[in-house]
């Protein structure tokens, strides 16, 4: 079992900057890919960016390229996704997840864990 808890979410001026923080239970961290999804009201959840287990390899989404970036700390049970740049349409809820592999996915069905969310909201 493993519990998610996410952290940083807000509200920011469109181009401002968040950084959220998701911290997980358990001893085995280091074995689980996560991601980062979101959801915004009417809409699906959807993939923002993942990281396999050691962290060399990290996935986006085409509307987080460039301005995103994911990273863990696997002492500390962290994953943390620095966004930068925000736009309006950033908002929704984001939420971080686990999957029990070592290598990352889009597909939000293979993840088995999930946080509580946060929210995150840019003004214009």
């Amino acid at each position: 079992q493993v519990q998610l808890v996410e952290s940083g979410g807000g509200l920011v001026q469109a181009g401002g900057s968040l950084r959220l923080s998701c911290t997980a239970s358990g001893r085995t961290f280091s074995s689980y890919a996560m991601g980062w999804f979101r959801q915004a009201p009417g809409k699906e959840r959807e993939f923002v960016s993942a990281i396999n287990w050691s962290g060399e390899s990290t996935y986006y989404s085409e509307s987080a390229e460039g301005r995103f970036t994911i990273s863990r700390d696997n002492a500390k049970n962290t994953v943390i996704l620095q966004m930068n740049n925000l736009k309006t349409e950033d908002t929704a809820v984001y939420y971080c997840a686990a999957r029990g592999w070592i290598l990352a996915s889009m597909d939000p069905r293979q993840y088995e864990y999930w946080g509580q969310g946060t929210q995150v909201t840019v003004s214009s």
